[in-house]
């Protein structure tokens, strides 16, 4: 995928050959250069020609030829959930395996028992760093009730500090959006925001002022805070992957929980507080692949990364990646 080209890609490349296999690669056409560039650090690392094969081309061309093509035995796709049906659907004839890592519209939920001012920090990240496209993004940000506006007012203020800019500049926070119809998508989110009854409390659709003139029409968006909307409208319950989040107050353990999982997707959630019976009960009430507790994108890339429901299924990471890429035979021998 776009969002994260050369992680991805590695990722998915080093335990297919450490097991034996050859692959062929196919990356999103959005951000090909990457991959260009990889293609010249495998060659010069020595790996022989074959093993690793980057086709480029788009997703709906090259990328489909690929998935069904019947001498391919498995796809590991990495992006999003409209994609992955027709991923699905086309490699059924040759009953390929598959791995499917999809979107996300993931809760942070804050207790009011949180270490409220690492949970704020904390938020500000996971809420909008690389302008919010990423998968493990926290769109949905719950807050209890007692404790909701001094969150909200230390939220509101450490996000509109954040610096928007040249992506190349080491102070620069956030960049742009990968493109001007994606930009437009997002945008069209806060419309309907406010078409929902919800507030923007900070960002909108007004366009960041850029002061360098080689950026200026770069796809910048402010970081946009919401407000007032139900938890069962579309702004809560279908992924953006922008710099969008929506701010919720909630009063009960219970409450949040179903509100949580009301969603179709289920890809990672995060849980801010100090007891740690209530941490490990929400972590097993959320219906997600990965649960942090007074954390975000803590990352090991040994355990199993994955998704329920609409964020896909399959795991992969360590061990998870090895059984992925091979398959398991019985070999019986007489003796």
């Amino acid at each position: 995928p776009w969002n994260l080209p050369l992680y991805l890609l590695t990722w998915k490349i080093a335990p297919a050959i450490a097991v034996g296999n050859t692959c062929i690669a196919k990356p999103s056409e959005l951000t090909s250069y990457t991959a260009f560039l990889l293609c010249q650090a495998i060659k010069d690392s020595g790996i022989p020609d074959g093993v690793v094969n980057i086709v480029f081309g788009r997703g709906a061309t090259a990328g489909n030829a690929l998935v069904e093509h019947t001498g391919i035995r498995l796809v590991s796709f990495t992006g999003g959930t409209a994609t992955a049906e027709k991923i699905i659907v086309n490699s059924a004839k040759s009953f390929k395996k598959l791995s499917l890592e999809l979107g996300g519209k993931n809760p942070n939920i804050i207790f009011d028992d949180a270490d409220l001012a690492l949970a704020v920090k904390t938020s500000v990240s996971s809420s909008f760093q690389n302008s919010g496209q990423i998968c493990l993004c926290g769109s949905r940000i719950f807050v209890q009730e007692k404790i909701y506006d001094q969150f909200l007012a230390e939220f509101i203020q450490l996000s509109s500090q954040i610096k928007i800019g040249d992506p190349l500049d080491i102070t620069t926070v956030m960049g742009t959006l990968i493109s001007a119809d994606h930009m437009k998508k997002v945008q069209s989110y806060i419309t309907l925001a406010e078409h929902e009854g919800g507030k923007v409390v900070l960002g909108g659709l007004d366009r960041p002022e850029i002061k360098d003139e080689k950026h200026q029409a770069g796809y910048f968006m402010r970081p946009t805070i919401i407000t007032g909307l139900k938890h069962n409208g579309r702004v809560q319950q279908e992924e953006i992957f922008g710099p969008v989040v929506v701010v919720t107050k909630f009063g009960t353990e219970k409450e949040v929980v179903e509100m949580a999982n009301s969603t179709n997707y289920g890809l990672s959630a995060t849980v801010w507080t100090e007891n740690g019976k209530r941490g490990t009960r929400m972590a097993k009430e959320l219906r997600v692949g990965t649960v942090w507790v007074n954390c975000w994108m803590k990352r090991d890339l040994r355990v199993p990364f994955g998704g329920v429901k609409w964020s896909g299924y399959g795991r992969e990471g360590g061990k998870y990646s090895l059984e992925m890429y091979t398959e398991q035979k019985n070999i019986c021998i007489a003796t």
